[in-house]
């Protein structure tokens, strides 16, 4: 057994001669029981040394290569751009996995034409699965993944303006040319579901009362069909006003988006 989080406060009640102190357990591998201790150790107490932020990041790299820059930055307060840093020092490129998992549990493939070829095999091998399981199974969003299957259905408006190619063409920079509607677009609410599933298992959401109490919050925020017929039937005159308040909400929800984005 061993203190992840609280040794002083430990070493404080040996020396006051306490027989007991509350703990709280926590179950997990060595990985997670590492990067539990250092999020705890950069939040409060003694704060870890630049040197030690640096090798908390080399290891958390070693055991999460898949984990974005800002993912990885965030947990143990560094810059994203350090974190790119290190990563490029540390092993092989062409070791390193094709995806990425963001601060906000999605994954992303780290070409997005490779993502595309993946979405459309899933296609090809089963043309009846629905869009979220071929985006799961391809590691794509599912506006990606209906991008890619209006791409390949003969007939599609998605179809003729592609001229039926699921993976569009590349500049002379590499940047790919994809529908920027169909990539900006909301991932839906499987994708929410899908990302609050993901907070659900971090261990460092699981085993603190702040990060249970978050994704409570967020789902309760969740806005499903039924609430969007709901609210289409407010009597006329106070549309405008039920609009403003949309509004209003949805700004405040992108400052917030926004703050959580920047480094």
């Amino acid at each position: 057994m061993r203190v992840i989080d609280g040794i002083h406060r430990l070493d404080a009640a040996r020396m006051r001669n306490y027989r007991t102190i509350d703990v709280m357990y926590f179950d997990g591998s060595e990985e997670e029981s590492f990067l539990l201790s250092v999020e705890s150790n950069i939040r409060h107490g003694l704060p870890l040394s630049l040197r030690d932020r640096k090798k908390a990041a080399q290891r958390i790299l070693h055991n999460f290569p898949e984990w974005s820059n800002r993912s990885i930055a965030a947990r143990v307060g560094l810059d994203h751009k350090t974190i790119g840093s290190i990563r490029q020092r540390q092993g092989d490129p062409a070791a390193q996995p094709d995806v990425r998992v963001g601060l906000d549990g999605r994954v992303r493939p780290l070409d997005p034409a490779d993502g595309r070829r993946r979405a459309q095999a899933e296609i090809m091998r089963n043309p009846q699965a629905s869009l979220r399981d071929i985006a799961s199974s391809a590691g794509v969003s599912v506006e990606t993944a209906r991008d890619v299957r209006g791409r390949m259905t003969p007939g599609t408006a998605g179809a003729a303006a592609a001229g039926a190619a699921s993976v569009p063409c590349q500049n002379s920079t590499g940047e790919v040319r994809a529908s920027a509607t169909a990539e900006s677009a909301s991932s839906g609410l499987a994708e929410i579901v899908a990302t609050l599933d993901s907070l659900k298992r971090d261990p460092a959401i699981r085993y603190s009362d702040d990060g249970r109490a978050l994704v409570r919050w967020l789902e309760s925020r969740l806005i499903y069909e039924e609430d969007t017929d709901r609210v289409m039937r407010m009597p006329a005159h106070q549309m405008a006003s039920v609009a403003h308040v949309a509004r209003v909400i949805a700004t405040r929800w992108n400052e917030i988006a926004t703050r959580l984005e920047t480094p």
